[in-house]
């Protein structure tokens, strides 16, 4: 008799003591609702304790991506259709102000949020050419609005850390497509003719040296064959000089033959000599 009421019993505080307990991890923030009124707010992480049945926690993580945005259809400053597509970084900065706005549902702050960041994207889409959108910075585009979307957002317990544009659809009949191909091919035809300059600078440089080592190499090969040359002629003009002083006769006779060798030895040469001329003395029959 006395353990059935024991069991109960246990299970009954067992359960009261599951459902007093609530942990909030790192990253979140916690909210305690007393009968459906907010009575403890901005709990931090840790192991906490509640009134069973009469008190509910709620728990939130203080950062979450609201991405689930349509695409902004806007007009750029010269009338151009855009399509913007982007993602929210968003915080919990206020958690009861959160909750009292949104009944601390994500969808229902993305839905309160998407007016906000869509209006003030497009007052600066609409200040900006199809071309600064394109090809400006896009930090310094949301940067200009973060202010502005931020103030908004303090009414929904909120703060916008960051703007992310995933994409920009431009129209198919916009001229900026085609503007950004013939700069990207500037861009390319300018460092294809600065590569270009700087191997004709190097290959005239290359030209330059190799001409100036020809010509040094020509004028000391030159140097060099004179000076042989020379030597040459020095060492003939000895020999002659010795086979003269060995043979004066024989060396007269040598030299006159090379001479008639050299004037008959196209056979059509014509010499008119007198008939003593020494040039004939080897020729003469009674030699």
């Amino acid at each position: 008799m006395r353990l059935n009421f024991v069991i109960p019993l246990l299970i009954v505080v067992l359960l009261g003591l599951m459902g007093s307990v609530y942990v909030v991890r790192e990253g979140q923030v916690g909210l305690v609702l007393n009968l459906g009124r907010v009575a403890r707010t901005d709990i931090g992480p840790g192991l906490h304790f509640k009134i069973p049945l009469v008190e509910t926690a709620r728990v939130f993580d203080r950062r979450f991506d609201a991405s689930a945005f349509s695409p902004e259809r806007s007009l750029t400053s010269e009338r151009k259709d855009v399509s913007v597509d982007f993602v929210a970084i968003v915080f919990i900065s206020d958690v009861t102000q959160f909750f009292r706005a949104t009944s601390g549902n994500e969808d229902n702050a993305k839905l309160r949020l998407e007016p906000i960041i869509k209006n003030s994207l497009r007052n600066e889409i609409n200040a900006n050419t199809l071309t600064e959108l394109v090809s400006g910075n896009r930090s310094e585009f949301v940067e200009r609005q973060l202010p502005a979307i931020n103030e908004a957002a303090q009414s929904l317990g909120m703060r916008i850390v960051d703007i992310r544009l995933k994409q920009i659809d431009l129209p198919t009949d916009s001229e900026v497509i085609g503007q950004v191909y013939d700069r990207m091919r500037a861009e390319r035809r300018q460092v294809a003719a600065a590569l270009r300059a700087e191997g004709e600078e190097q290959a005239r440089a290359i030209r330059g040296q190799a001409d100036r080592e020809q010509v040094v190499v020509t004028a000391e090969a030159e140097r060099d064959a004179q000076t042989l040359r020379g030597e040459g002629d020095a060492e003939a003009t000895r020999i002659y000089g010795e086979a003269a002083n060995r043979d004066p006769g024989f060396y007269a006779f040598q030299r006159s033959l090379e001479a008639y060798r050299a004037a008959f030895e196209k056979g059509d040469s014509v010499i008119v000599l007198e008939r003593n001329d020494p040039f004939l003395q080897y020729m003469r029959s009674d030699r």
